[in-house]
């Protein structure tokens, strides 16, 4: 017997204040929120500033801002989570504004 599929939930956007977010300070003296982004919710593709290649749609991933930044504006960066907890060891590909 072939099993029914549940409805499917209504995509609804990405809202950083879903995420669980931490702060954590950066080695180069800034602190920096950091918000993970289940694999369910990663809708776009993005491009890790720590090794230049994409994090594709469906991966896991963590989004950082400076702490005294909003989370709204430019300064958002999309990281593979392994690139941002070994950065202190691997500098970024692209330099910070």
């Amino acid at each position: 017997m072939a099993r029914r599929r549940s409805p499917s939930r209504p995509h609804q956007p990405l809202r950083l204040s879903a995420n669980p977010q931490r702060v954590e300070a950066g080695p180069d003296g800034h602190d920096y929120v950091v918000a993970a982004i289940a694999g369910s919710r990663a809708l776009k593709v993005y491009r890790c500033p720590g090794c230049d290649h994409e994090i594709r749609c469906g991966v896991a991933h963590v989004v950082t801002w400076r702490a005294e930044s909003d989370s709204s504006g430019e300064d958002r960066r999309h990281w593979h989570t392994p690139c941002w907890t070994n950065r202190a060891t691997r500098g970024p590909t692209r330099k910070w504004s």
